[in-house]
């Protein structure tokens, strides 16, 4: 079993920053990949950012250049870094974590981001 727990979410103008936090905890040895997710109200989940065990990342095109993901091994934390904020950035944020053991994805509770114009 994994444990994920978010942090950092909160109102912002728009233009503004936050930075999001995700600990794991628990069987974190098989984890290799880590994404954070986002749900806007009557929208489907979508993929915001990945960074895999070899540091390597992706974005979506909506965030590209404007947020970051990092990892912290030592801290067992990945972190999302997102400026210039936009009202459309509005939306639940969810870490996920996938362990080769069992081959399951795992998911934190979320944190509310929102942005304001």
């Amino acid at each position: 079993q994994v444990q994920l727990v978010e942090s950092g979410g909160g109102l912002v103008q728009a233009g503004g920053s936050l930075r999001l936090s995700c600990a794991a905890s628990g069987s974190i040895s098989g984890i290799n990949d880590m994404c954070w997710y986002r749900q806007a109200p009557g929208k489907q989940r979508e993929l915001v950012a990945t960074i895999r065990t070899g540091y390597s990342t992706n974005y979506a095109d909506s965030v590209k250049g404007r947020f970051a993901i990092s990892r912290d091994n030592a801290k067992n934390t990945i972190y999302l870094q997102m400026n210039s904020l936009k009202p459309e950035d509005t939306a639940v944020y969810y870490c996920s974590a996938y362990s080769v053991v069992g081959a399951y994805n795992y998911w934190g509770q979320g944190t509310q981001v929102t942005v304001s114009s």
